[in-house]
């Protein structure tokens, strides 16, 4: 093999590109972490009772999220105000209209009228304490969203490359000569002169076994690590205290 052939292993090793194989690798890991971060804000803005909906257009709106914990106690003042502010359930509206008595020929607490609700005289006076269940957030029931991150990473590129080179020769001759001669009595001229007949023959043969064998093998092999951890983290102390903020101005107001 001619010597100009041979694979430079050195620069084979220069042109791996190592550097860009781990900045795809730590790429792919900070993805990861802001996607787990997007994921862990929309679970703390569904926990917190309020969920953003945005519909194709851009439009923005926003879904209650809160679960019936429990029930709160209301007064007529109270339910109907609640009635009128529109953040009432289909449950809870049907509960108050049923217990406020709209609608009915007597004893009505309250009336409707194009979907405003009004105390009656019997309403305004009235001690009635209504029931209604009461809606809390998740992190007013002492959940928090859970943050996760990566942790401990270790990226890890090999390349392995093999070279190896064989060659062998073997040339054999065999040579061999043969003489072959004869003689007798000549006649003719021969014969006048007293000569003998004669004749004489030379055969020489050569045989030449030549072989050559040569053995060539290049191997680039290149493997690549990427370990990391995934842990939960605690929720950030800032969070903790303006959710007990929140729950501490959510259980002491009272419906007007």
């Amino acid at each position: 093999m001619n010597l100009r052939n041979k694979p430079r292993i050195g620069q084979e090793l220069l042109d791996v590109p190592m550097g860009s194989m781990i900045q795809q690798m730590a790429m792919a890991i900070a993805e990861g972490q802001m996607a787990l971060d997007a994921n862990s804000i929309d679970v703390a803005e569904m926990m917190g009772g309020l969920k953003t909906i945005t519909d194709d257009e851009g439009n923005v709106t926003f879904e209650d999220s809160r679960v019936f914990f429990g029930q709160q106690k209301f007064t007529s003042t109270q339910a109907v105000t609640y009635l009128n502010s529109g953040e009432a359930s289909v449950y809870e509206q049907n509960k108050l209209v049923e217990d406020l008595k709209v609608g009915a020929s007597s004893g009505a607490l309250a009336t409707e009228a194009d979907g405003v609700y009004t105390l009656t005289t019997a309403g305004t006076g009235s001690s009635v304490e209504i029931n209604v269940p009461r809606r809390l957030s998740m992190m007013e029931l002492g959940f928090t969203p859970t943050f996760y991150q990566f942790v401990d990473s270790i990226i890890e590129v090999k390349i392995a490359i093999k070279y190896t080179q064989e060659g062998s020769s073997t040339v054999d001759i065999n040579r061999s000569t043969t003489n072959k001669s004869s003689r007798g009595v000549g006649g003719g001229v021969a014969k006048f002169f007293g000569s003998p007949n004669a004749s004489k023959s030379t055969v020489s043969t050569s045989q030449v076994n030549a072989s050559y064998s040569q053995k060539y093998s290049y191997s680039a092999e290149g493997s690549s690590l990427l370990r990391t951890k995934l842990v939960p983290i605690p929720p950030p102390a800032v969070l903790e205290e303006r959710i007990r903020k929140m729950m501490d101005e959510e259980f002491t107001e009272t419906p007007a």
